[in-house]
């Protein structure tokens, strides 16, 4: 009783200094208070790579900064390109990232400490692949900042929640001239009350947000040394750049590929974005061969009530869905490219899961 006398003395206080300032929003992204997400309870990809010590490489590389001046846009083909530096945005269509004229293993390092200053916690990272994940996070800035938050929020900020989470994949790749494509994806998870009184909830995939793709690119440009005017200014004028249309995509169950009205570079780059997005894990790939070697866990089968509360308290657990690895192959055909799916040891998938998998990824790159 004393401590819920103390909660509405406080809230009075509150709102009788609220009444002598204007109310101030929170808007825009702070991960800076993210808790990291209860791995039993959100779903996909409930295994991670492990890390292996083979592929670390000795040394560290800072971020330089650049304070050069912006050159004027240039195209190549439908490509848009803002660059200032060493650092670079490319657009086609709906897909942005940036090329940076240094080597992965320059810029691992200074990609990682970025996440980190962003709240985030790694999940999972690959030197060898190129590839680092975020753990799961809440972005804070999604909750209204309202007088009793503002006055007793610190203390009871847990208490707060937006009902989403937030995860980002980083993908470093050596470019044919020697520099560095950086791709940055978004997924998110919503929390969807069930139950009569909604007494229950569980975690379900939401749409990735391109908008917070875009703004974490724009960081990332200021952490490798853009100013933030620059920064701006690129992602800015990218907007207002023409890129390359979205390709028509023809999906056939007879053939069990699908189409792409795009070269093979064009594809090569929307698939493995796709595949980042869709919740797959890119273990490898041979970009000459034309083959992303992937780990997925379907939704379906990690969409489970968590154990109660018995089932908690003595041990027992939910059981985990095992990853199912295959092959994800782009091939070129003249001006176009085909996309199919084979087993983990090259034979052709079982229709099922191809059309699945295909399905997903199609969906995914109308987006694009």
């Amino acid at each position: 009783m004393k401590n819920l006398q103390k909660l509405s003395v406080l809230t009075l206080a509150a709102a009788a200094l609220t009444a002598c300032s204007p109310f101030s929003g929170n808007t825009g992204v702070d991960y800076k208070s993210a808790q990291r997400g209860n791995p039993l309870e959100v779903p996909p990809d409930l295994t991670r790579i492990s890390n292996d010590g083979r592929y670390n490489i000795p040394g560290s590389a800072s971020a330089t900064a650049y304070d050069a001046q912006r050159e004027a846009g240039q195209k190549s083909g439908a490509t848009a390109l803002q660059n200032v530096g060493d650092v670079q945005i490319k657009r086609e269509g709906n897909q942005r990232w940036l090329v940076v004229a240094r080597t992965p293993q320059q810029l691992w390092d200074p990609v990682k400490t970025f996440w980190e200053d962003n709240g985030f916690v790694l999940a999972m990272e690959d030197r060898r692949v190129g590839v680092m994940e975020t753990d799961w996070a809440e972005n804070r800035a999604k909750i209204p900042l309202d007088p009793i938050r503002r006055t007793i929020g610190k203390a009871l900020d847990s208490l707060y929640s937006t009902g989403e989470l937030d995860r980002y994949r980083t993908r470093l790749e050596t470019n044919a001239a020697g520099g560095t494509n950086i791709y940055v994806s978004h997924r998110g998870m919503e929390e969807v009350l069930r139950g009569r009184e909604k007494e229950q909830s569980t975690w379900a995939p939401r749409a990735s947000d391109p908008a917070l793709e875009d703004e974490m690119l724009r960081r990332l440009m200021m952490s490798l040394g853009v100013s933030k005017e620059r920064a701006d200014a690129m992602l800015s004028q990218d907007s207002a750049s023409k890129g390359a249309q979205a390709s028509n995509i023809a999906y056939s169950t007879n053939t069990g590929a699908l189409q792409l009205n795009e070269d093979f570079d064009r594809a090569w780059r929307r698939v493995g974005l796709s595949l980042d997005r869709t919740g797959f894990t890119v273990e490898d790939r041979d970009r000459a061969a034309g083959t992303y070697y992937v780990r997925y866990v379907p939704y379906e089968a990690v969409k489970q009530e968590p154990p109660g509360f018995l089932g908690r308290l003595f041990g027992k657990k939910a059981p985990e869905a095992k990853p199912v690895r295959y092959r994800v192959v782009v091939q070129s055909q003249g001006a176009t490219s085909v996309v199919g799916v084979l087993t983990e040891s090259g034979q052709q998938a079982n229709p099922t899961d191809r059309d699945r998998i295909l399905k997903v990824l199609a969906e995914d790159l109308k987006r694009l």
